[in-house]
C-alpha cells in the first residue's frame, strides 16, 4: 500500500466532497444508474473491439511519478492492481497486456491532484479500442479506497479498454451512442455503487461478444457494425 503521507504530500484537492461519491469519466458523468445488459461503445458509428491475438503494450508515464518520494513503490502497487483487475476477468480477457517501455500503446499516468465535482470524485479514466496511443489516468482519490474497491475500479476501467460502456449509457449518456448486448442483469462491474460487481454474467457476455465478433458470426449489434482494431504498435511493425 502507498503510504498515506506520501499521497497527502502530492494531493491538493480543489473541491471538498461531501459523502462517498465517486465517478468515472471514461464515459460522461452520469447522475442515474440503471441495470441494463452489457453495453458497448458506438460513438463513432461503429462498435470498436480488439482483433484476435493482440497484445497491448503499456508503460508508466515517468513524469507523473516524479513527485513521489518512492516512485518504485507506487509502480509496484499499480502493477499489482492492474494484474488483479485483469485476472478478475478470467478467461474472458480478449487481449493480453505487457509492460513495454518502447513502442507502447498506452501510458499509466498517476495524477497529482484529485478531480472532484459536487457529484463525486473521479478515481480513474481509461479509453476504448482503436489504433491510437492512449493514457490510463489514476487519481489520488482511488488510493483512499479499500483494496477491493481499488481492484474493482481497475476492473471497471479495464472493461472500458475492452470496449464496454457504462450500463446507464443508453439513457444517461445519449450524446455518445452505445448499443446493448447480452443478458439483463442488475449487477455488473460496469455499473456504479452497490451494483458494481464483476459477475459471471459479465465474463460470459464479454466472451460471447468477442467470440461472435472474431468469428464473423456477429457483424453488428442492433444495426451498428463491429470494427476490429489492432493496437498502435502493430502499425509500426
Amino acid at each position: 500500500m502507498i503510504p498515506e503521507e506520501e499521497l497527502a504530500r502530492v494531493t491538493e484537492p480543489h473541491i471538498h466532497l461531501l459523502g462517498k461519491g465517486v465517478i468515472c469519466t471514461t464515459d460522461h458523468r452520469a447522475r442515474k444508474r440503471s441495470p441494463f445488459e452489457i453495453v458497448v461503445d458506438a460513438t463513432e458509428g461503429f462498435i470498436p473491439l480488439w482483433a484476435e491475438g493482440m497484445v497491448l503494450r503499456w508503460r508508466f508515464n515517468t513524469a507523473s511519478l516524479s513527485v513521489f518520494q518512492q516512485p518504485e513503490s507506487v509502480k509496484s502497487r499499480i502493477r499489482a492492481l492492474l494484474n488483479e483487475a485483469i485476472m478478475a476477468w478470467g478467461d474472458a480477457v480478449p487481449i493480453r497486456f505487457t509492460e513495454h517501455s518502447d513502442n507502447y500503446d498506452f501510458e499509466i499516468v498517476v495524477e497529482q491532484h484529485e478531480s472532484c465535482t459536487p457529484q463525486g470524485c473521479t478515481l480513474a479514466r481509461a479509453f476504448f479500442p482503436d489504433e491510437g496511443r492512449h493514457q490510463l489516468f489514476i487519481f489520488p482519490t482511488m488510493f483512499g479506497q479499500s483494496n477491493k474497491e481499488q481492484v474493482d475500479t481497475m476492473s471497471h476501467e479495464i472493461g472500458h479498454i475492452f470496449g464496454l460502456r457504462h450500463f446507464f449509457a443508453p439513457e444517461s449518456e445519449t450524446q455518445w451512442p452505445s448499443e446493448i448486448f447480452g443478458e439483463h442483469k442488475p449487477f455488473s462491474i460496469m455499473n456504479y455503487g452497490d451494483d458494481s460487481e464483476l459477475t459471471p454474467v459479465d465474463r460470459r457476455d464479454l466472451k460471447l461478444l468477442y467470440k461472435g465478433a472474431r468469428s464473423g458470426q456477429l457483424k453488428q449489434i442492433n444495426g451498428t457494425p463491429i470494427k476490429l482494431f489492432r493496437p498502435y504498435h502493430y502499425l509500426l511493425a
